[in-house]
């Protein structure tokens, strides 16, 4: 089974777990939109609509349990009731614990609800649908957070090098430096998401293309390719690979692995990103995401094709893209300034 098989077998069993605890006609919910969904987004759905329902037993319908709520209650449901559910978030706790739930959480959980009502309204089984009228105001804009071209050089060179690293890292990184670099040079050089790119397989790589498939979200393949730089990093990291899982008799498929001869796994993928990053530019946190908003806003300054742009991350939506990387730079605004002439010299 692949590394996706296995994810969307444990995301399906994680919902089934939480679909157990709500309401039957929930379960029609997701049966109905199963078919344009990821098992991953199916189980943020339900984890959102747990949250919501827990919210409804102790504020609207303080009598029931989750499990004895009806439709016909869901038809009670007013607009006010959804808004202060959105304030409910910022107290909700789960376990004891309370959790973070900032504005982007905040209206990822209300893009939930609206899809929940909004499907047993278009179905005949509510006969209205409160949750369309709540307004939505989207959080500001934020700067693309993304690596300059020195502290490229320089995070490779480190990692390369071992410069500035313990003795103790040092020691370690001579282990790893190889894999290592090959991840984020793959992460800088192709905009990879880390998903993809823990998800690889050997047999996903073709050297002499220079291309390798990926495993897009939702389940899509594509054929993404890569520069020659990358091709000599993955050539060197293959060999490291094949030697030392020779040696240990082992038989692998992933492309990618711990000092364990195991598949990376992402949370590994997240502390390496991290690690080598916070020594060039301690000042930003830089994310395997970041690398992938690197990568993207070198594409688009170097091609001004959002299209291009767009196909090359996987974006199935162009207005993504261009949210965020089609912004004028100042860079750009100064050159624009000296473009037109009031007067000829």
């Amino acid at each position: 089974m692949s590394f996706f098989s296995e994810r969307d077998e444990e995301n399906i069993e994680k919902t089934r777990a939480i679909l157990e605890g709500l309401p039957s006609f929930v379960e029609e919910f997701f049966v109905g939109i199963s078919l344009r969904t990821s098992a991953l987004t199916r189980f943020g759905y339900a984890v959102d609509l747990k949250i919501f329902f827990d919210y409804l037993t102790k504020r609207k319908f303080r009598s029931l349990k989750v499990d004895e709520i009806t439709l016909h209650d869901i038809e009670k449901i007013e607009v006010f009731d959804i808004e202060l559910f959105m304030e409910y978030l910022s107290s909700y706790t789960l376990e004891g614990k309370k959790l973070k739930c900032e504005k982007s959480a905040k209206l990822r959980k209300l893009s939930s609800v609206r899809s929940f009502f909004k499907y047993f309204f278009k179905r005949g089984r509510l006969s209205k649908d409160v949750s369309s009228k709540i307004e939505i105001s989207r959080a500001k804009e934020m700067p693309i957070i993304k690596l300059e071209v020195d502290e490229i050089v320089r995070l490779l060179d480190s990692v390369e090098s071992g410069e500035n690293f313990g003795k103790r890292q040092q020691k370690y990184n001579e282990n790893t430096k190889i894999r290592d670099v090959a991840i984020l040079t793959l992460f800088l050089g192709t905009g990879i998401r880390i998903s993809e790119l823990v998800g690889l397989d050997v047999n996903d790589v073709f050297l002499e293309t220079n291309s390798f498939s990926v495993t897009r979200k939702g389940g899509g393949k594509s054929i993404l390719y890569f520069s020659d730089e990358v091709l000599r990093t993955l050539e060197i990291y293959l060999k490291w690979r094949n030697e030392r899982l020779k040696k240990k008799n082992i038989k692998i498929d992933a492309l990618f692995i711990s000092l364990q001869n195991s598949r990376i796994t992402v949370r590994a993928t997240q502390l390496l990103v991290k690690k080598f990053t916070s020594l060039v530019s301690p000042l930003k946190k830089i994310t395997p995401h970041k690398l992938r908003s690197t990568y993207g806003t070198t594409l688009y300054n170097e091609t001004r094709d959002i299209y291009v742009v767009a196909d090359v991350l996987g974006h199935k939506d162009i207005n993504t893209t261009k949210k965020h990387y089609a912004s004028i730079s100042d860079e750009n605004r100064r050159a624009a300034s000296k473009v037109v002439k009031l007067r000829e010299d």
